[in-house]
């Protein structure tokens, strides 16, 4: 198969390159690098420089590759920022979504897999949350993934693209190797901000709120190795070659607060990790775990990396060996 990343230059996106290319894929990677990294695509996968709000562009990429399935990413994903630039998190989230369907339903491109979001969990009556919870979108960087979901299933009943929406939680780890791992600018995820910490970039992690109703008083997430993730996406994708459309949650279904977070990066790095306790932030709730079963029963999906140590390792082999990045 033939197959369109876009966004495969990012943090999630280049794992799932990775294992795509490993398992014989022909993979075109489109991406402004505006936030990816060229070093971060694998090497074999044809790797184009465009932006999709380019439609003319887009018209040239898929006249020239004729695709069996499409994998985006490609996405504006700051909750906190969306809320503060809603307008363009609109215009990029969406506008961007739009033109890439488009295309597909124009050259008949049957298989999209989306990279959606578990903020679109805000009010959660149940912990671990599966996929019937209600749909309360909690930014809108969250209402823009929920706005893209309800296009692909507009899609799959005029055009007949058979999507799966993946709707992750905590997204985090690195390759083992170290080779490619998480570079955001500015970095706002918990892991890479505490490694920042053991490797002297930052004085002290922030403890945003302590007095939540959980055992230690932190928020508790649910954090899922990249890999797992990356996996998931390939199992959704041959799935849809039975032509039904469908959604999954993906997290490794245990959580961890952030103090359990900070001591196990302790752990793994030597490091001492200063912290220091702050006021809460709007928004947060105090525990948000993924009920996965769905896709373990459905596609057989199961995490490899089923202890935040082991995750964490990972996370730092990257950062100790690329300290700033892609630019190390």
């Amino acid at each position: 198969m033939k197959v369109l990343v876009t966004g495969g230059a990012g943090y999630i996106g280049s794992h799932v390159v990775q294992l795509l290319i490993e398992r014989g894929y022909q993979v075109v990677v489109y991406d402004n690098l505006i936030k990816g990294n060229r070093g971060a695509v694998h090497p074999d996968a044809a790797l184009i420089v465009g932006d999709l709000r380019d439609r003319a562009a887009l018209a040239d990429l898929f006249e020239a590759h004729p695709f069996d399935g499409i994998l985006h990413f490609a996405s504006q994903i700051s909750v906190s920022e969306s809320m503060l630039k809603p307008f363009d998190y609109l215009r990029d989230n969406l506008y961007t979504i739009i033109n890439v369907l488009e295309c597909a339903s124009r050259r008949q491109v049957k298989r999209f897999i989306l990279s959606s979001t578990a903020n679109l969990y805000d009010q959660p009556e149940r912990v671990p949350i599966d996929e019937s919870e209600a749909l309360i979108p909690g930014s809108i960087y969250g209402e823009t993934k929920y706005m893209a979901e309800r296009l692909l299933a507009w899609m799959d009943r005029l055009y007949g693209v058979k999507y799966c929406a993946l709707r992750y939680f905590n997204a985090c780890g690195a390759h083992p190797d170290g080779h490619i791992g998480e570079a955001h600018d500015p970095e706002t995820h918990l892991i890479p901000l505490v490694l920042q910490v053991a490797l002297g970039q930052r004085a002290a992690i922030e403890i945003y709120g302590s007095d939540y109703d959980t055992p230690d008083g932190a928020c508790i997430r649910d954090y899922v190795h990249v890999l797992d993730l990356a996996r998931a996406h390939i199992l959704a994708l041959e799935a849809l070659a039975d032509g039904e459309s469908r959604v999954y949650n993906l997290g490794s279904g245990c959580g961890y607060s952030v103090r359990q977070v900070i001591e196990s990066a302790r752990a793994v790095t030597g490091h001492p990790i200063p912290a220091i306790e702050a006021p809460r932030r709007p928004g947060d709730l105090p525990v948000l775990v993924a009920d996965s079963e769905r896709i373990g029963r459905e596609l057989g999906w199961e995490t490899d990396y089923n202890s935040l140590e082991a995750i964490i390792q990972t996370a730092w082999n990257w950062h100790r060996r690329h300290p700033n990045g892609y630019d190390s």
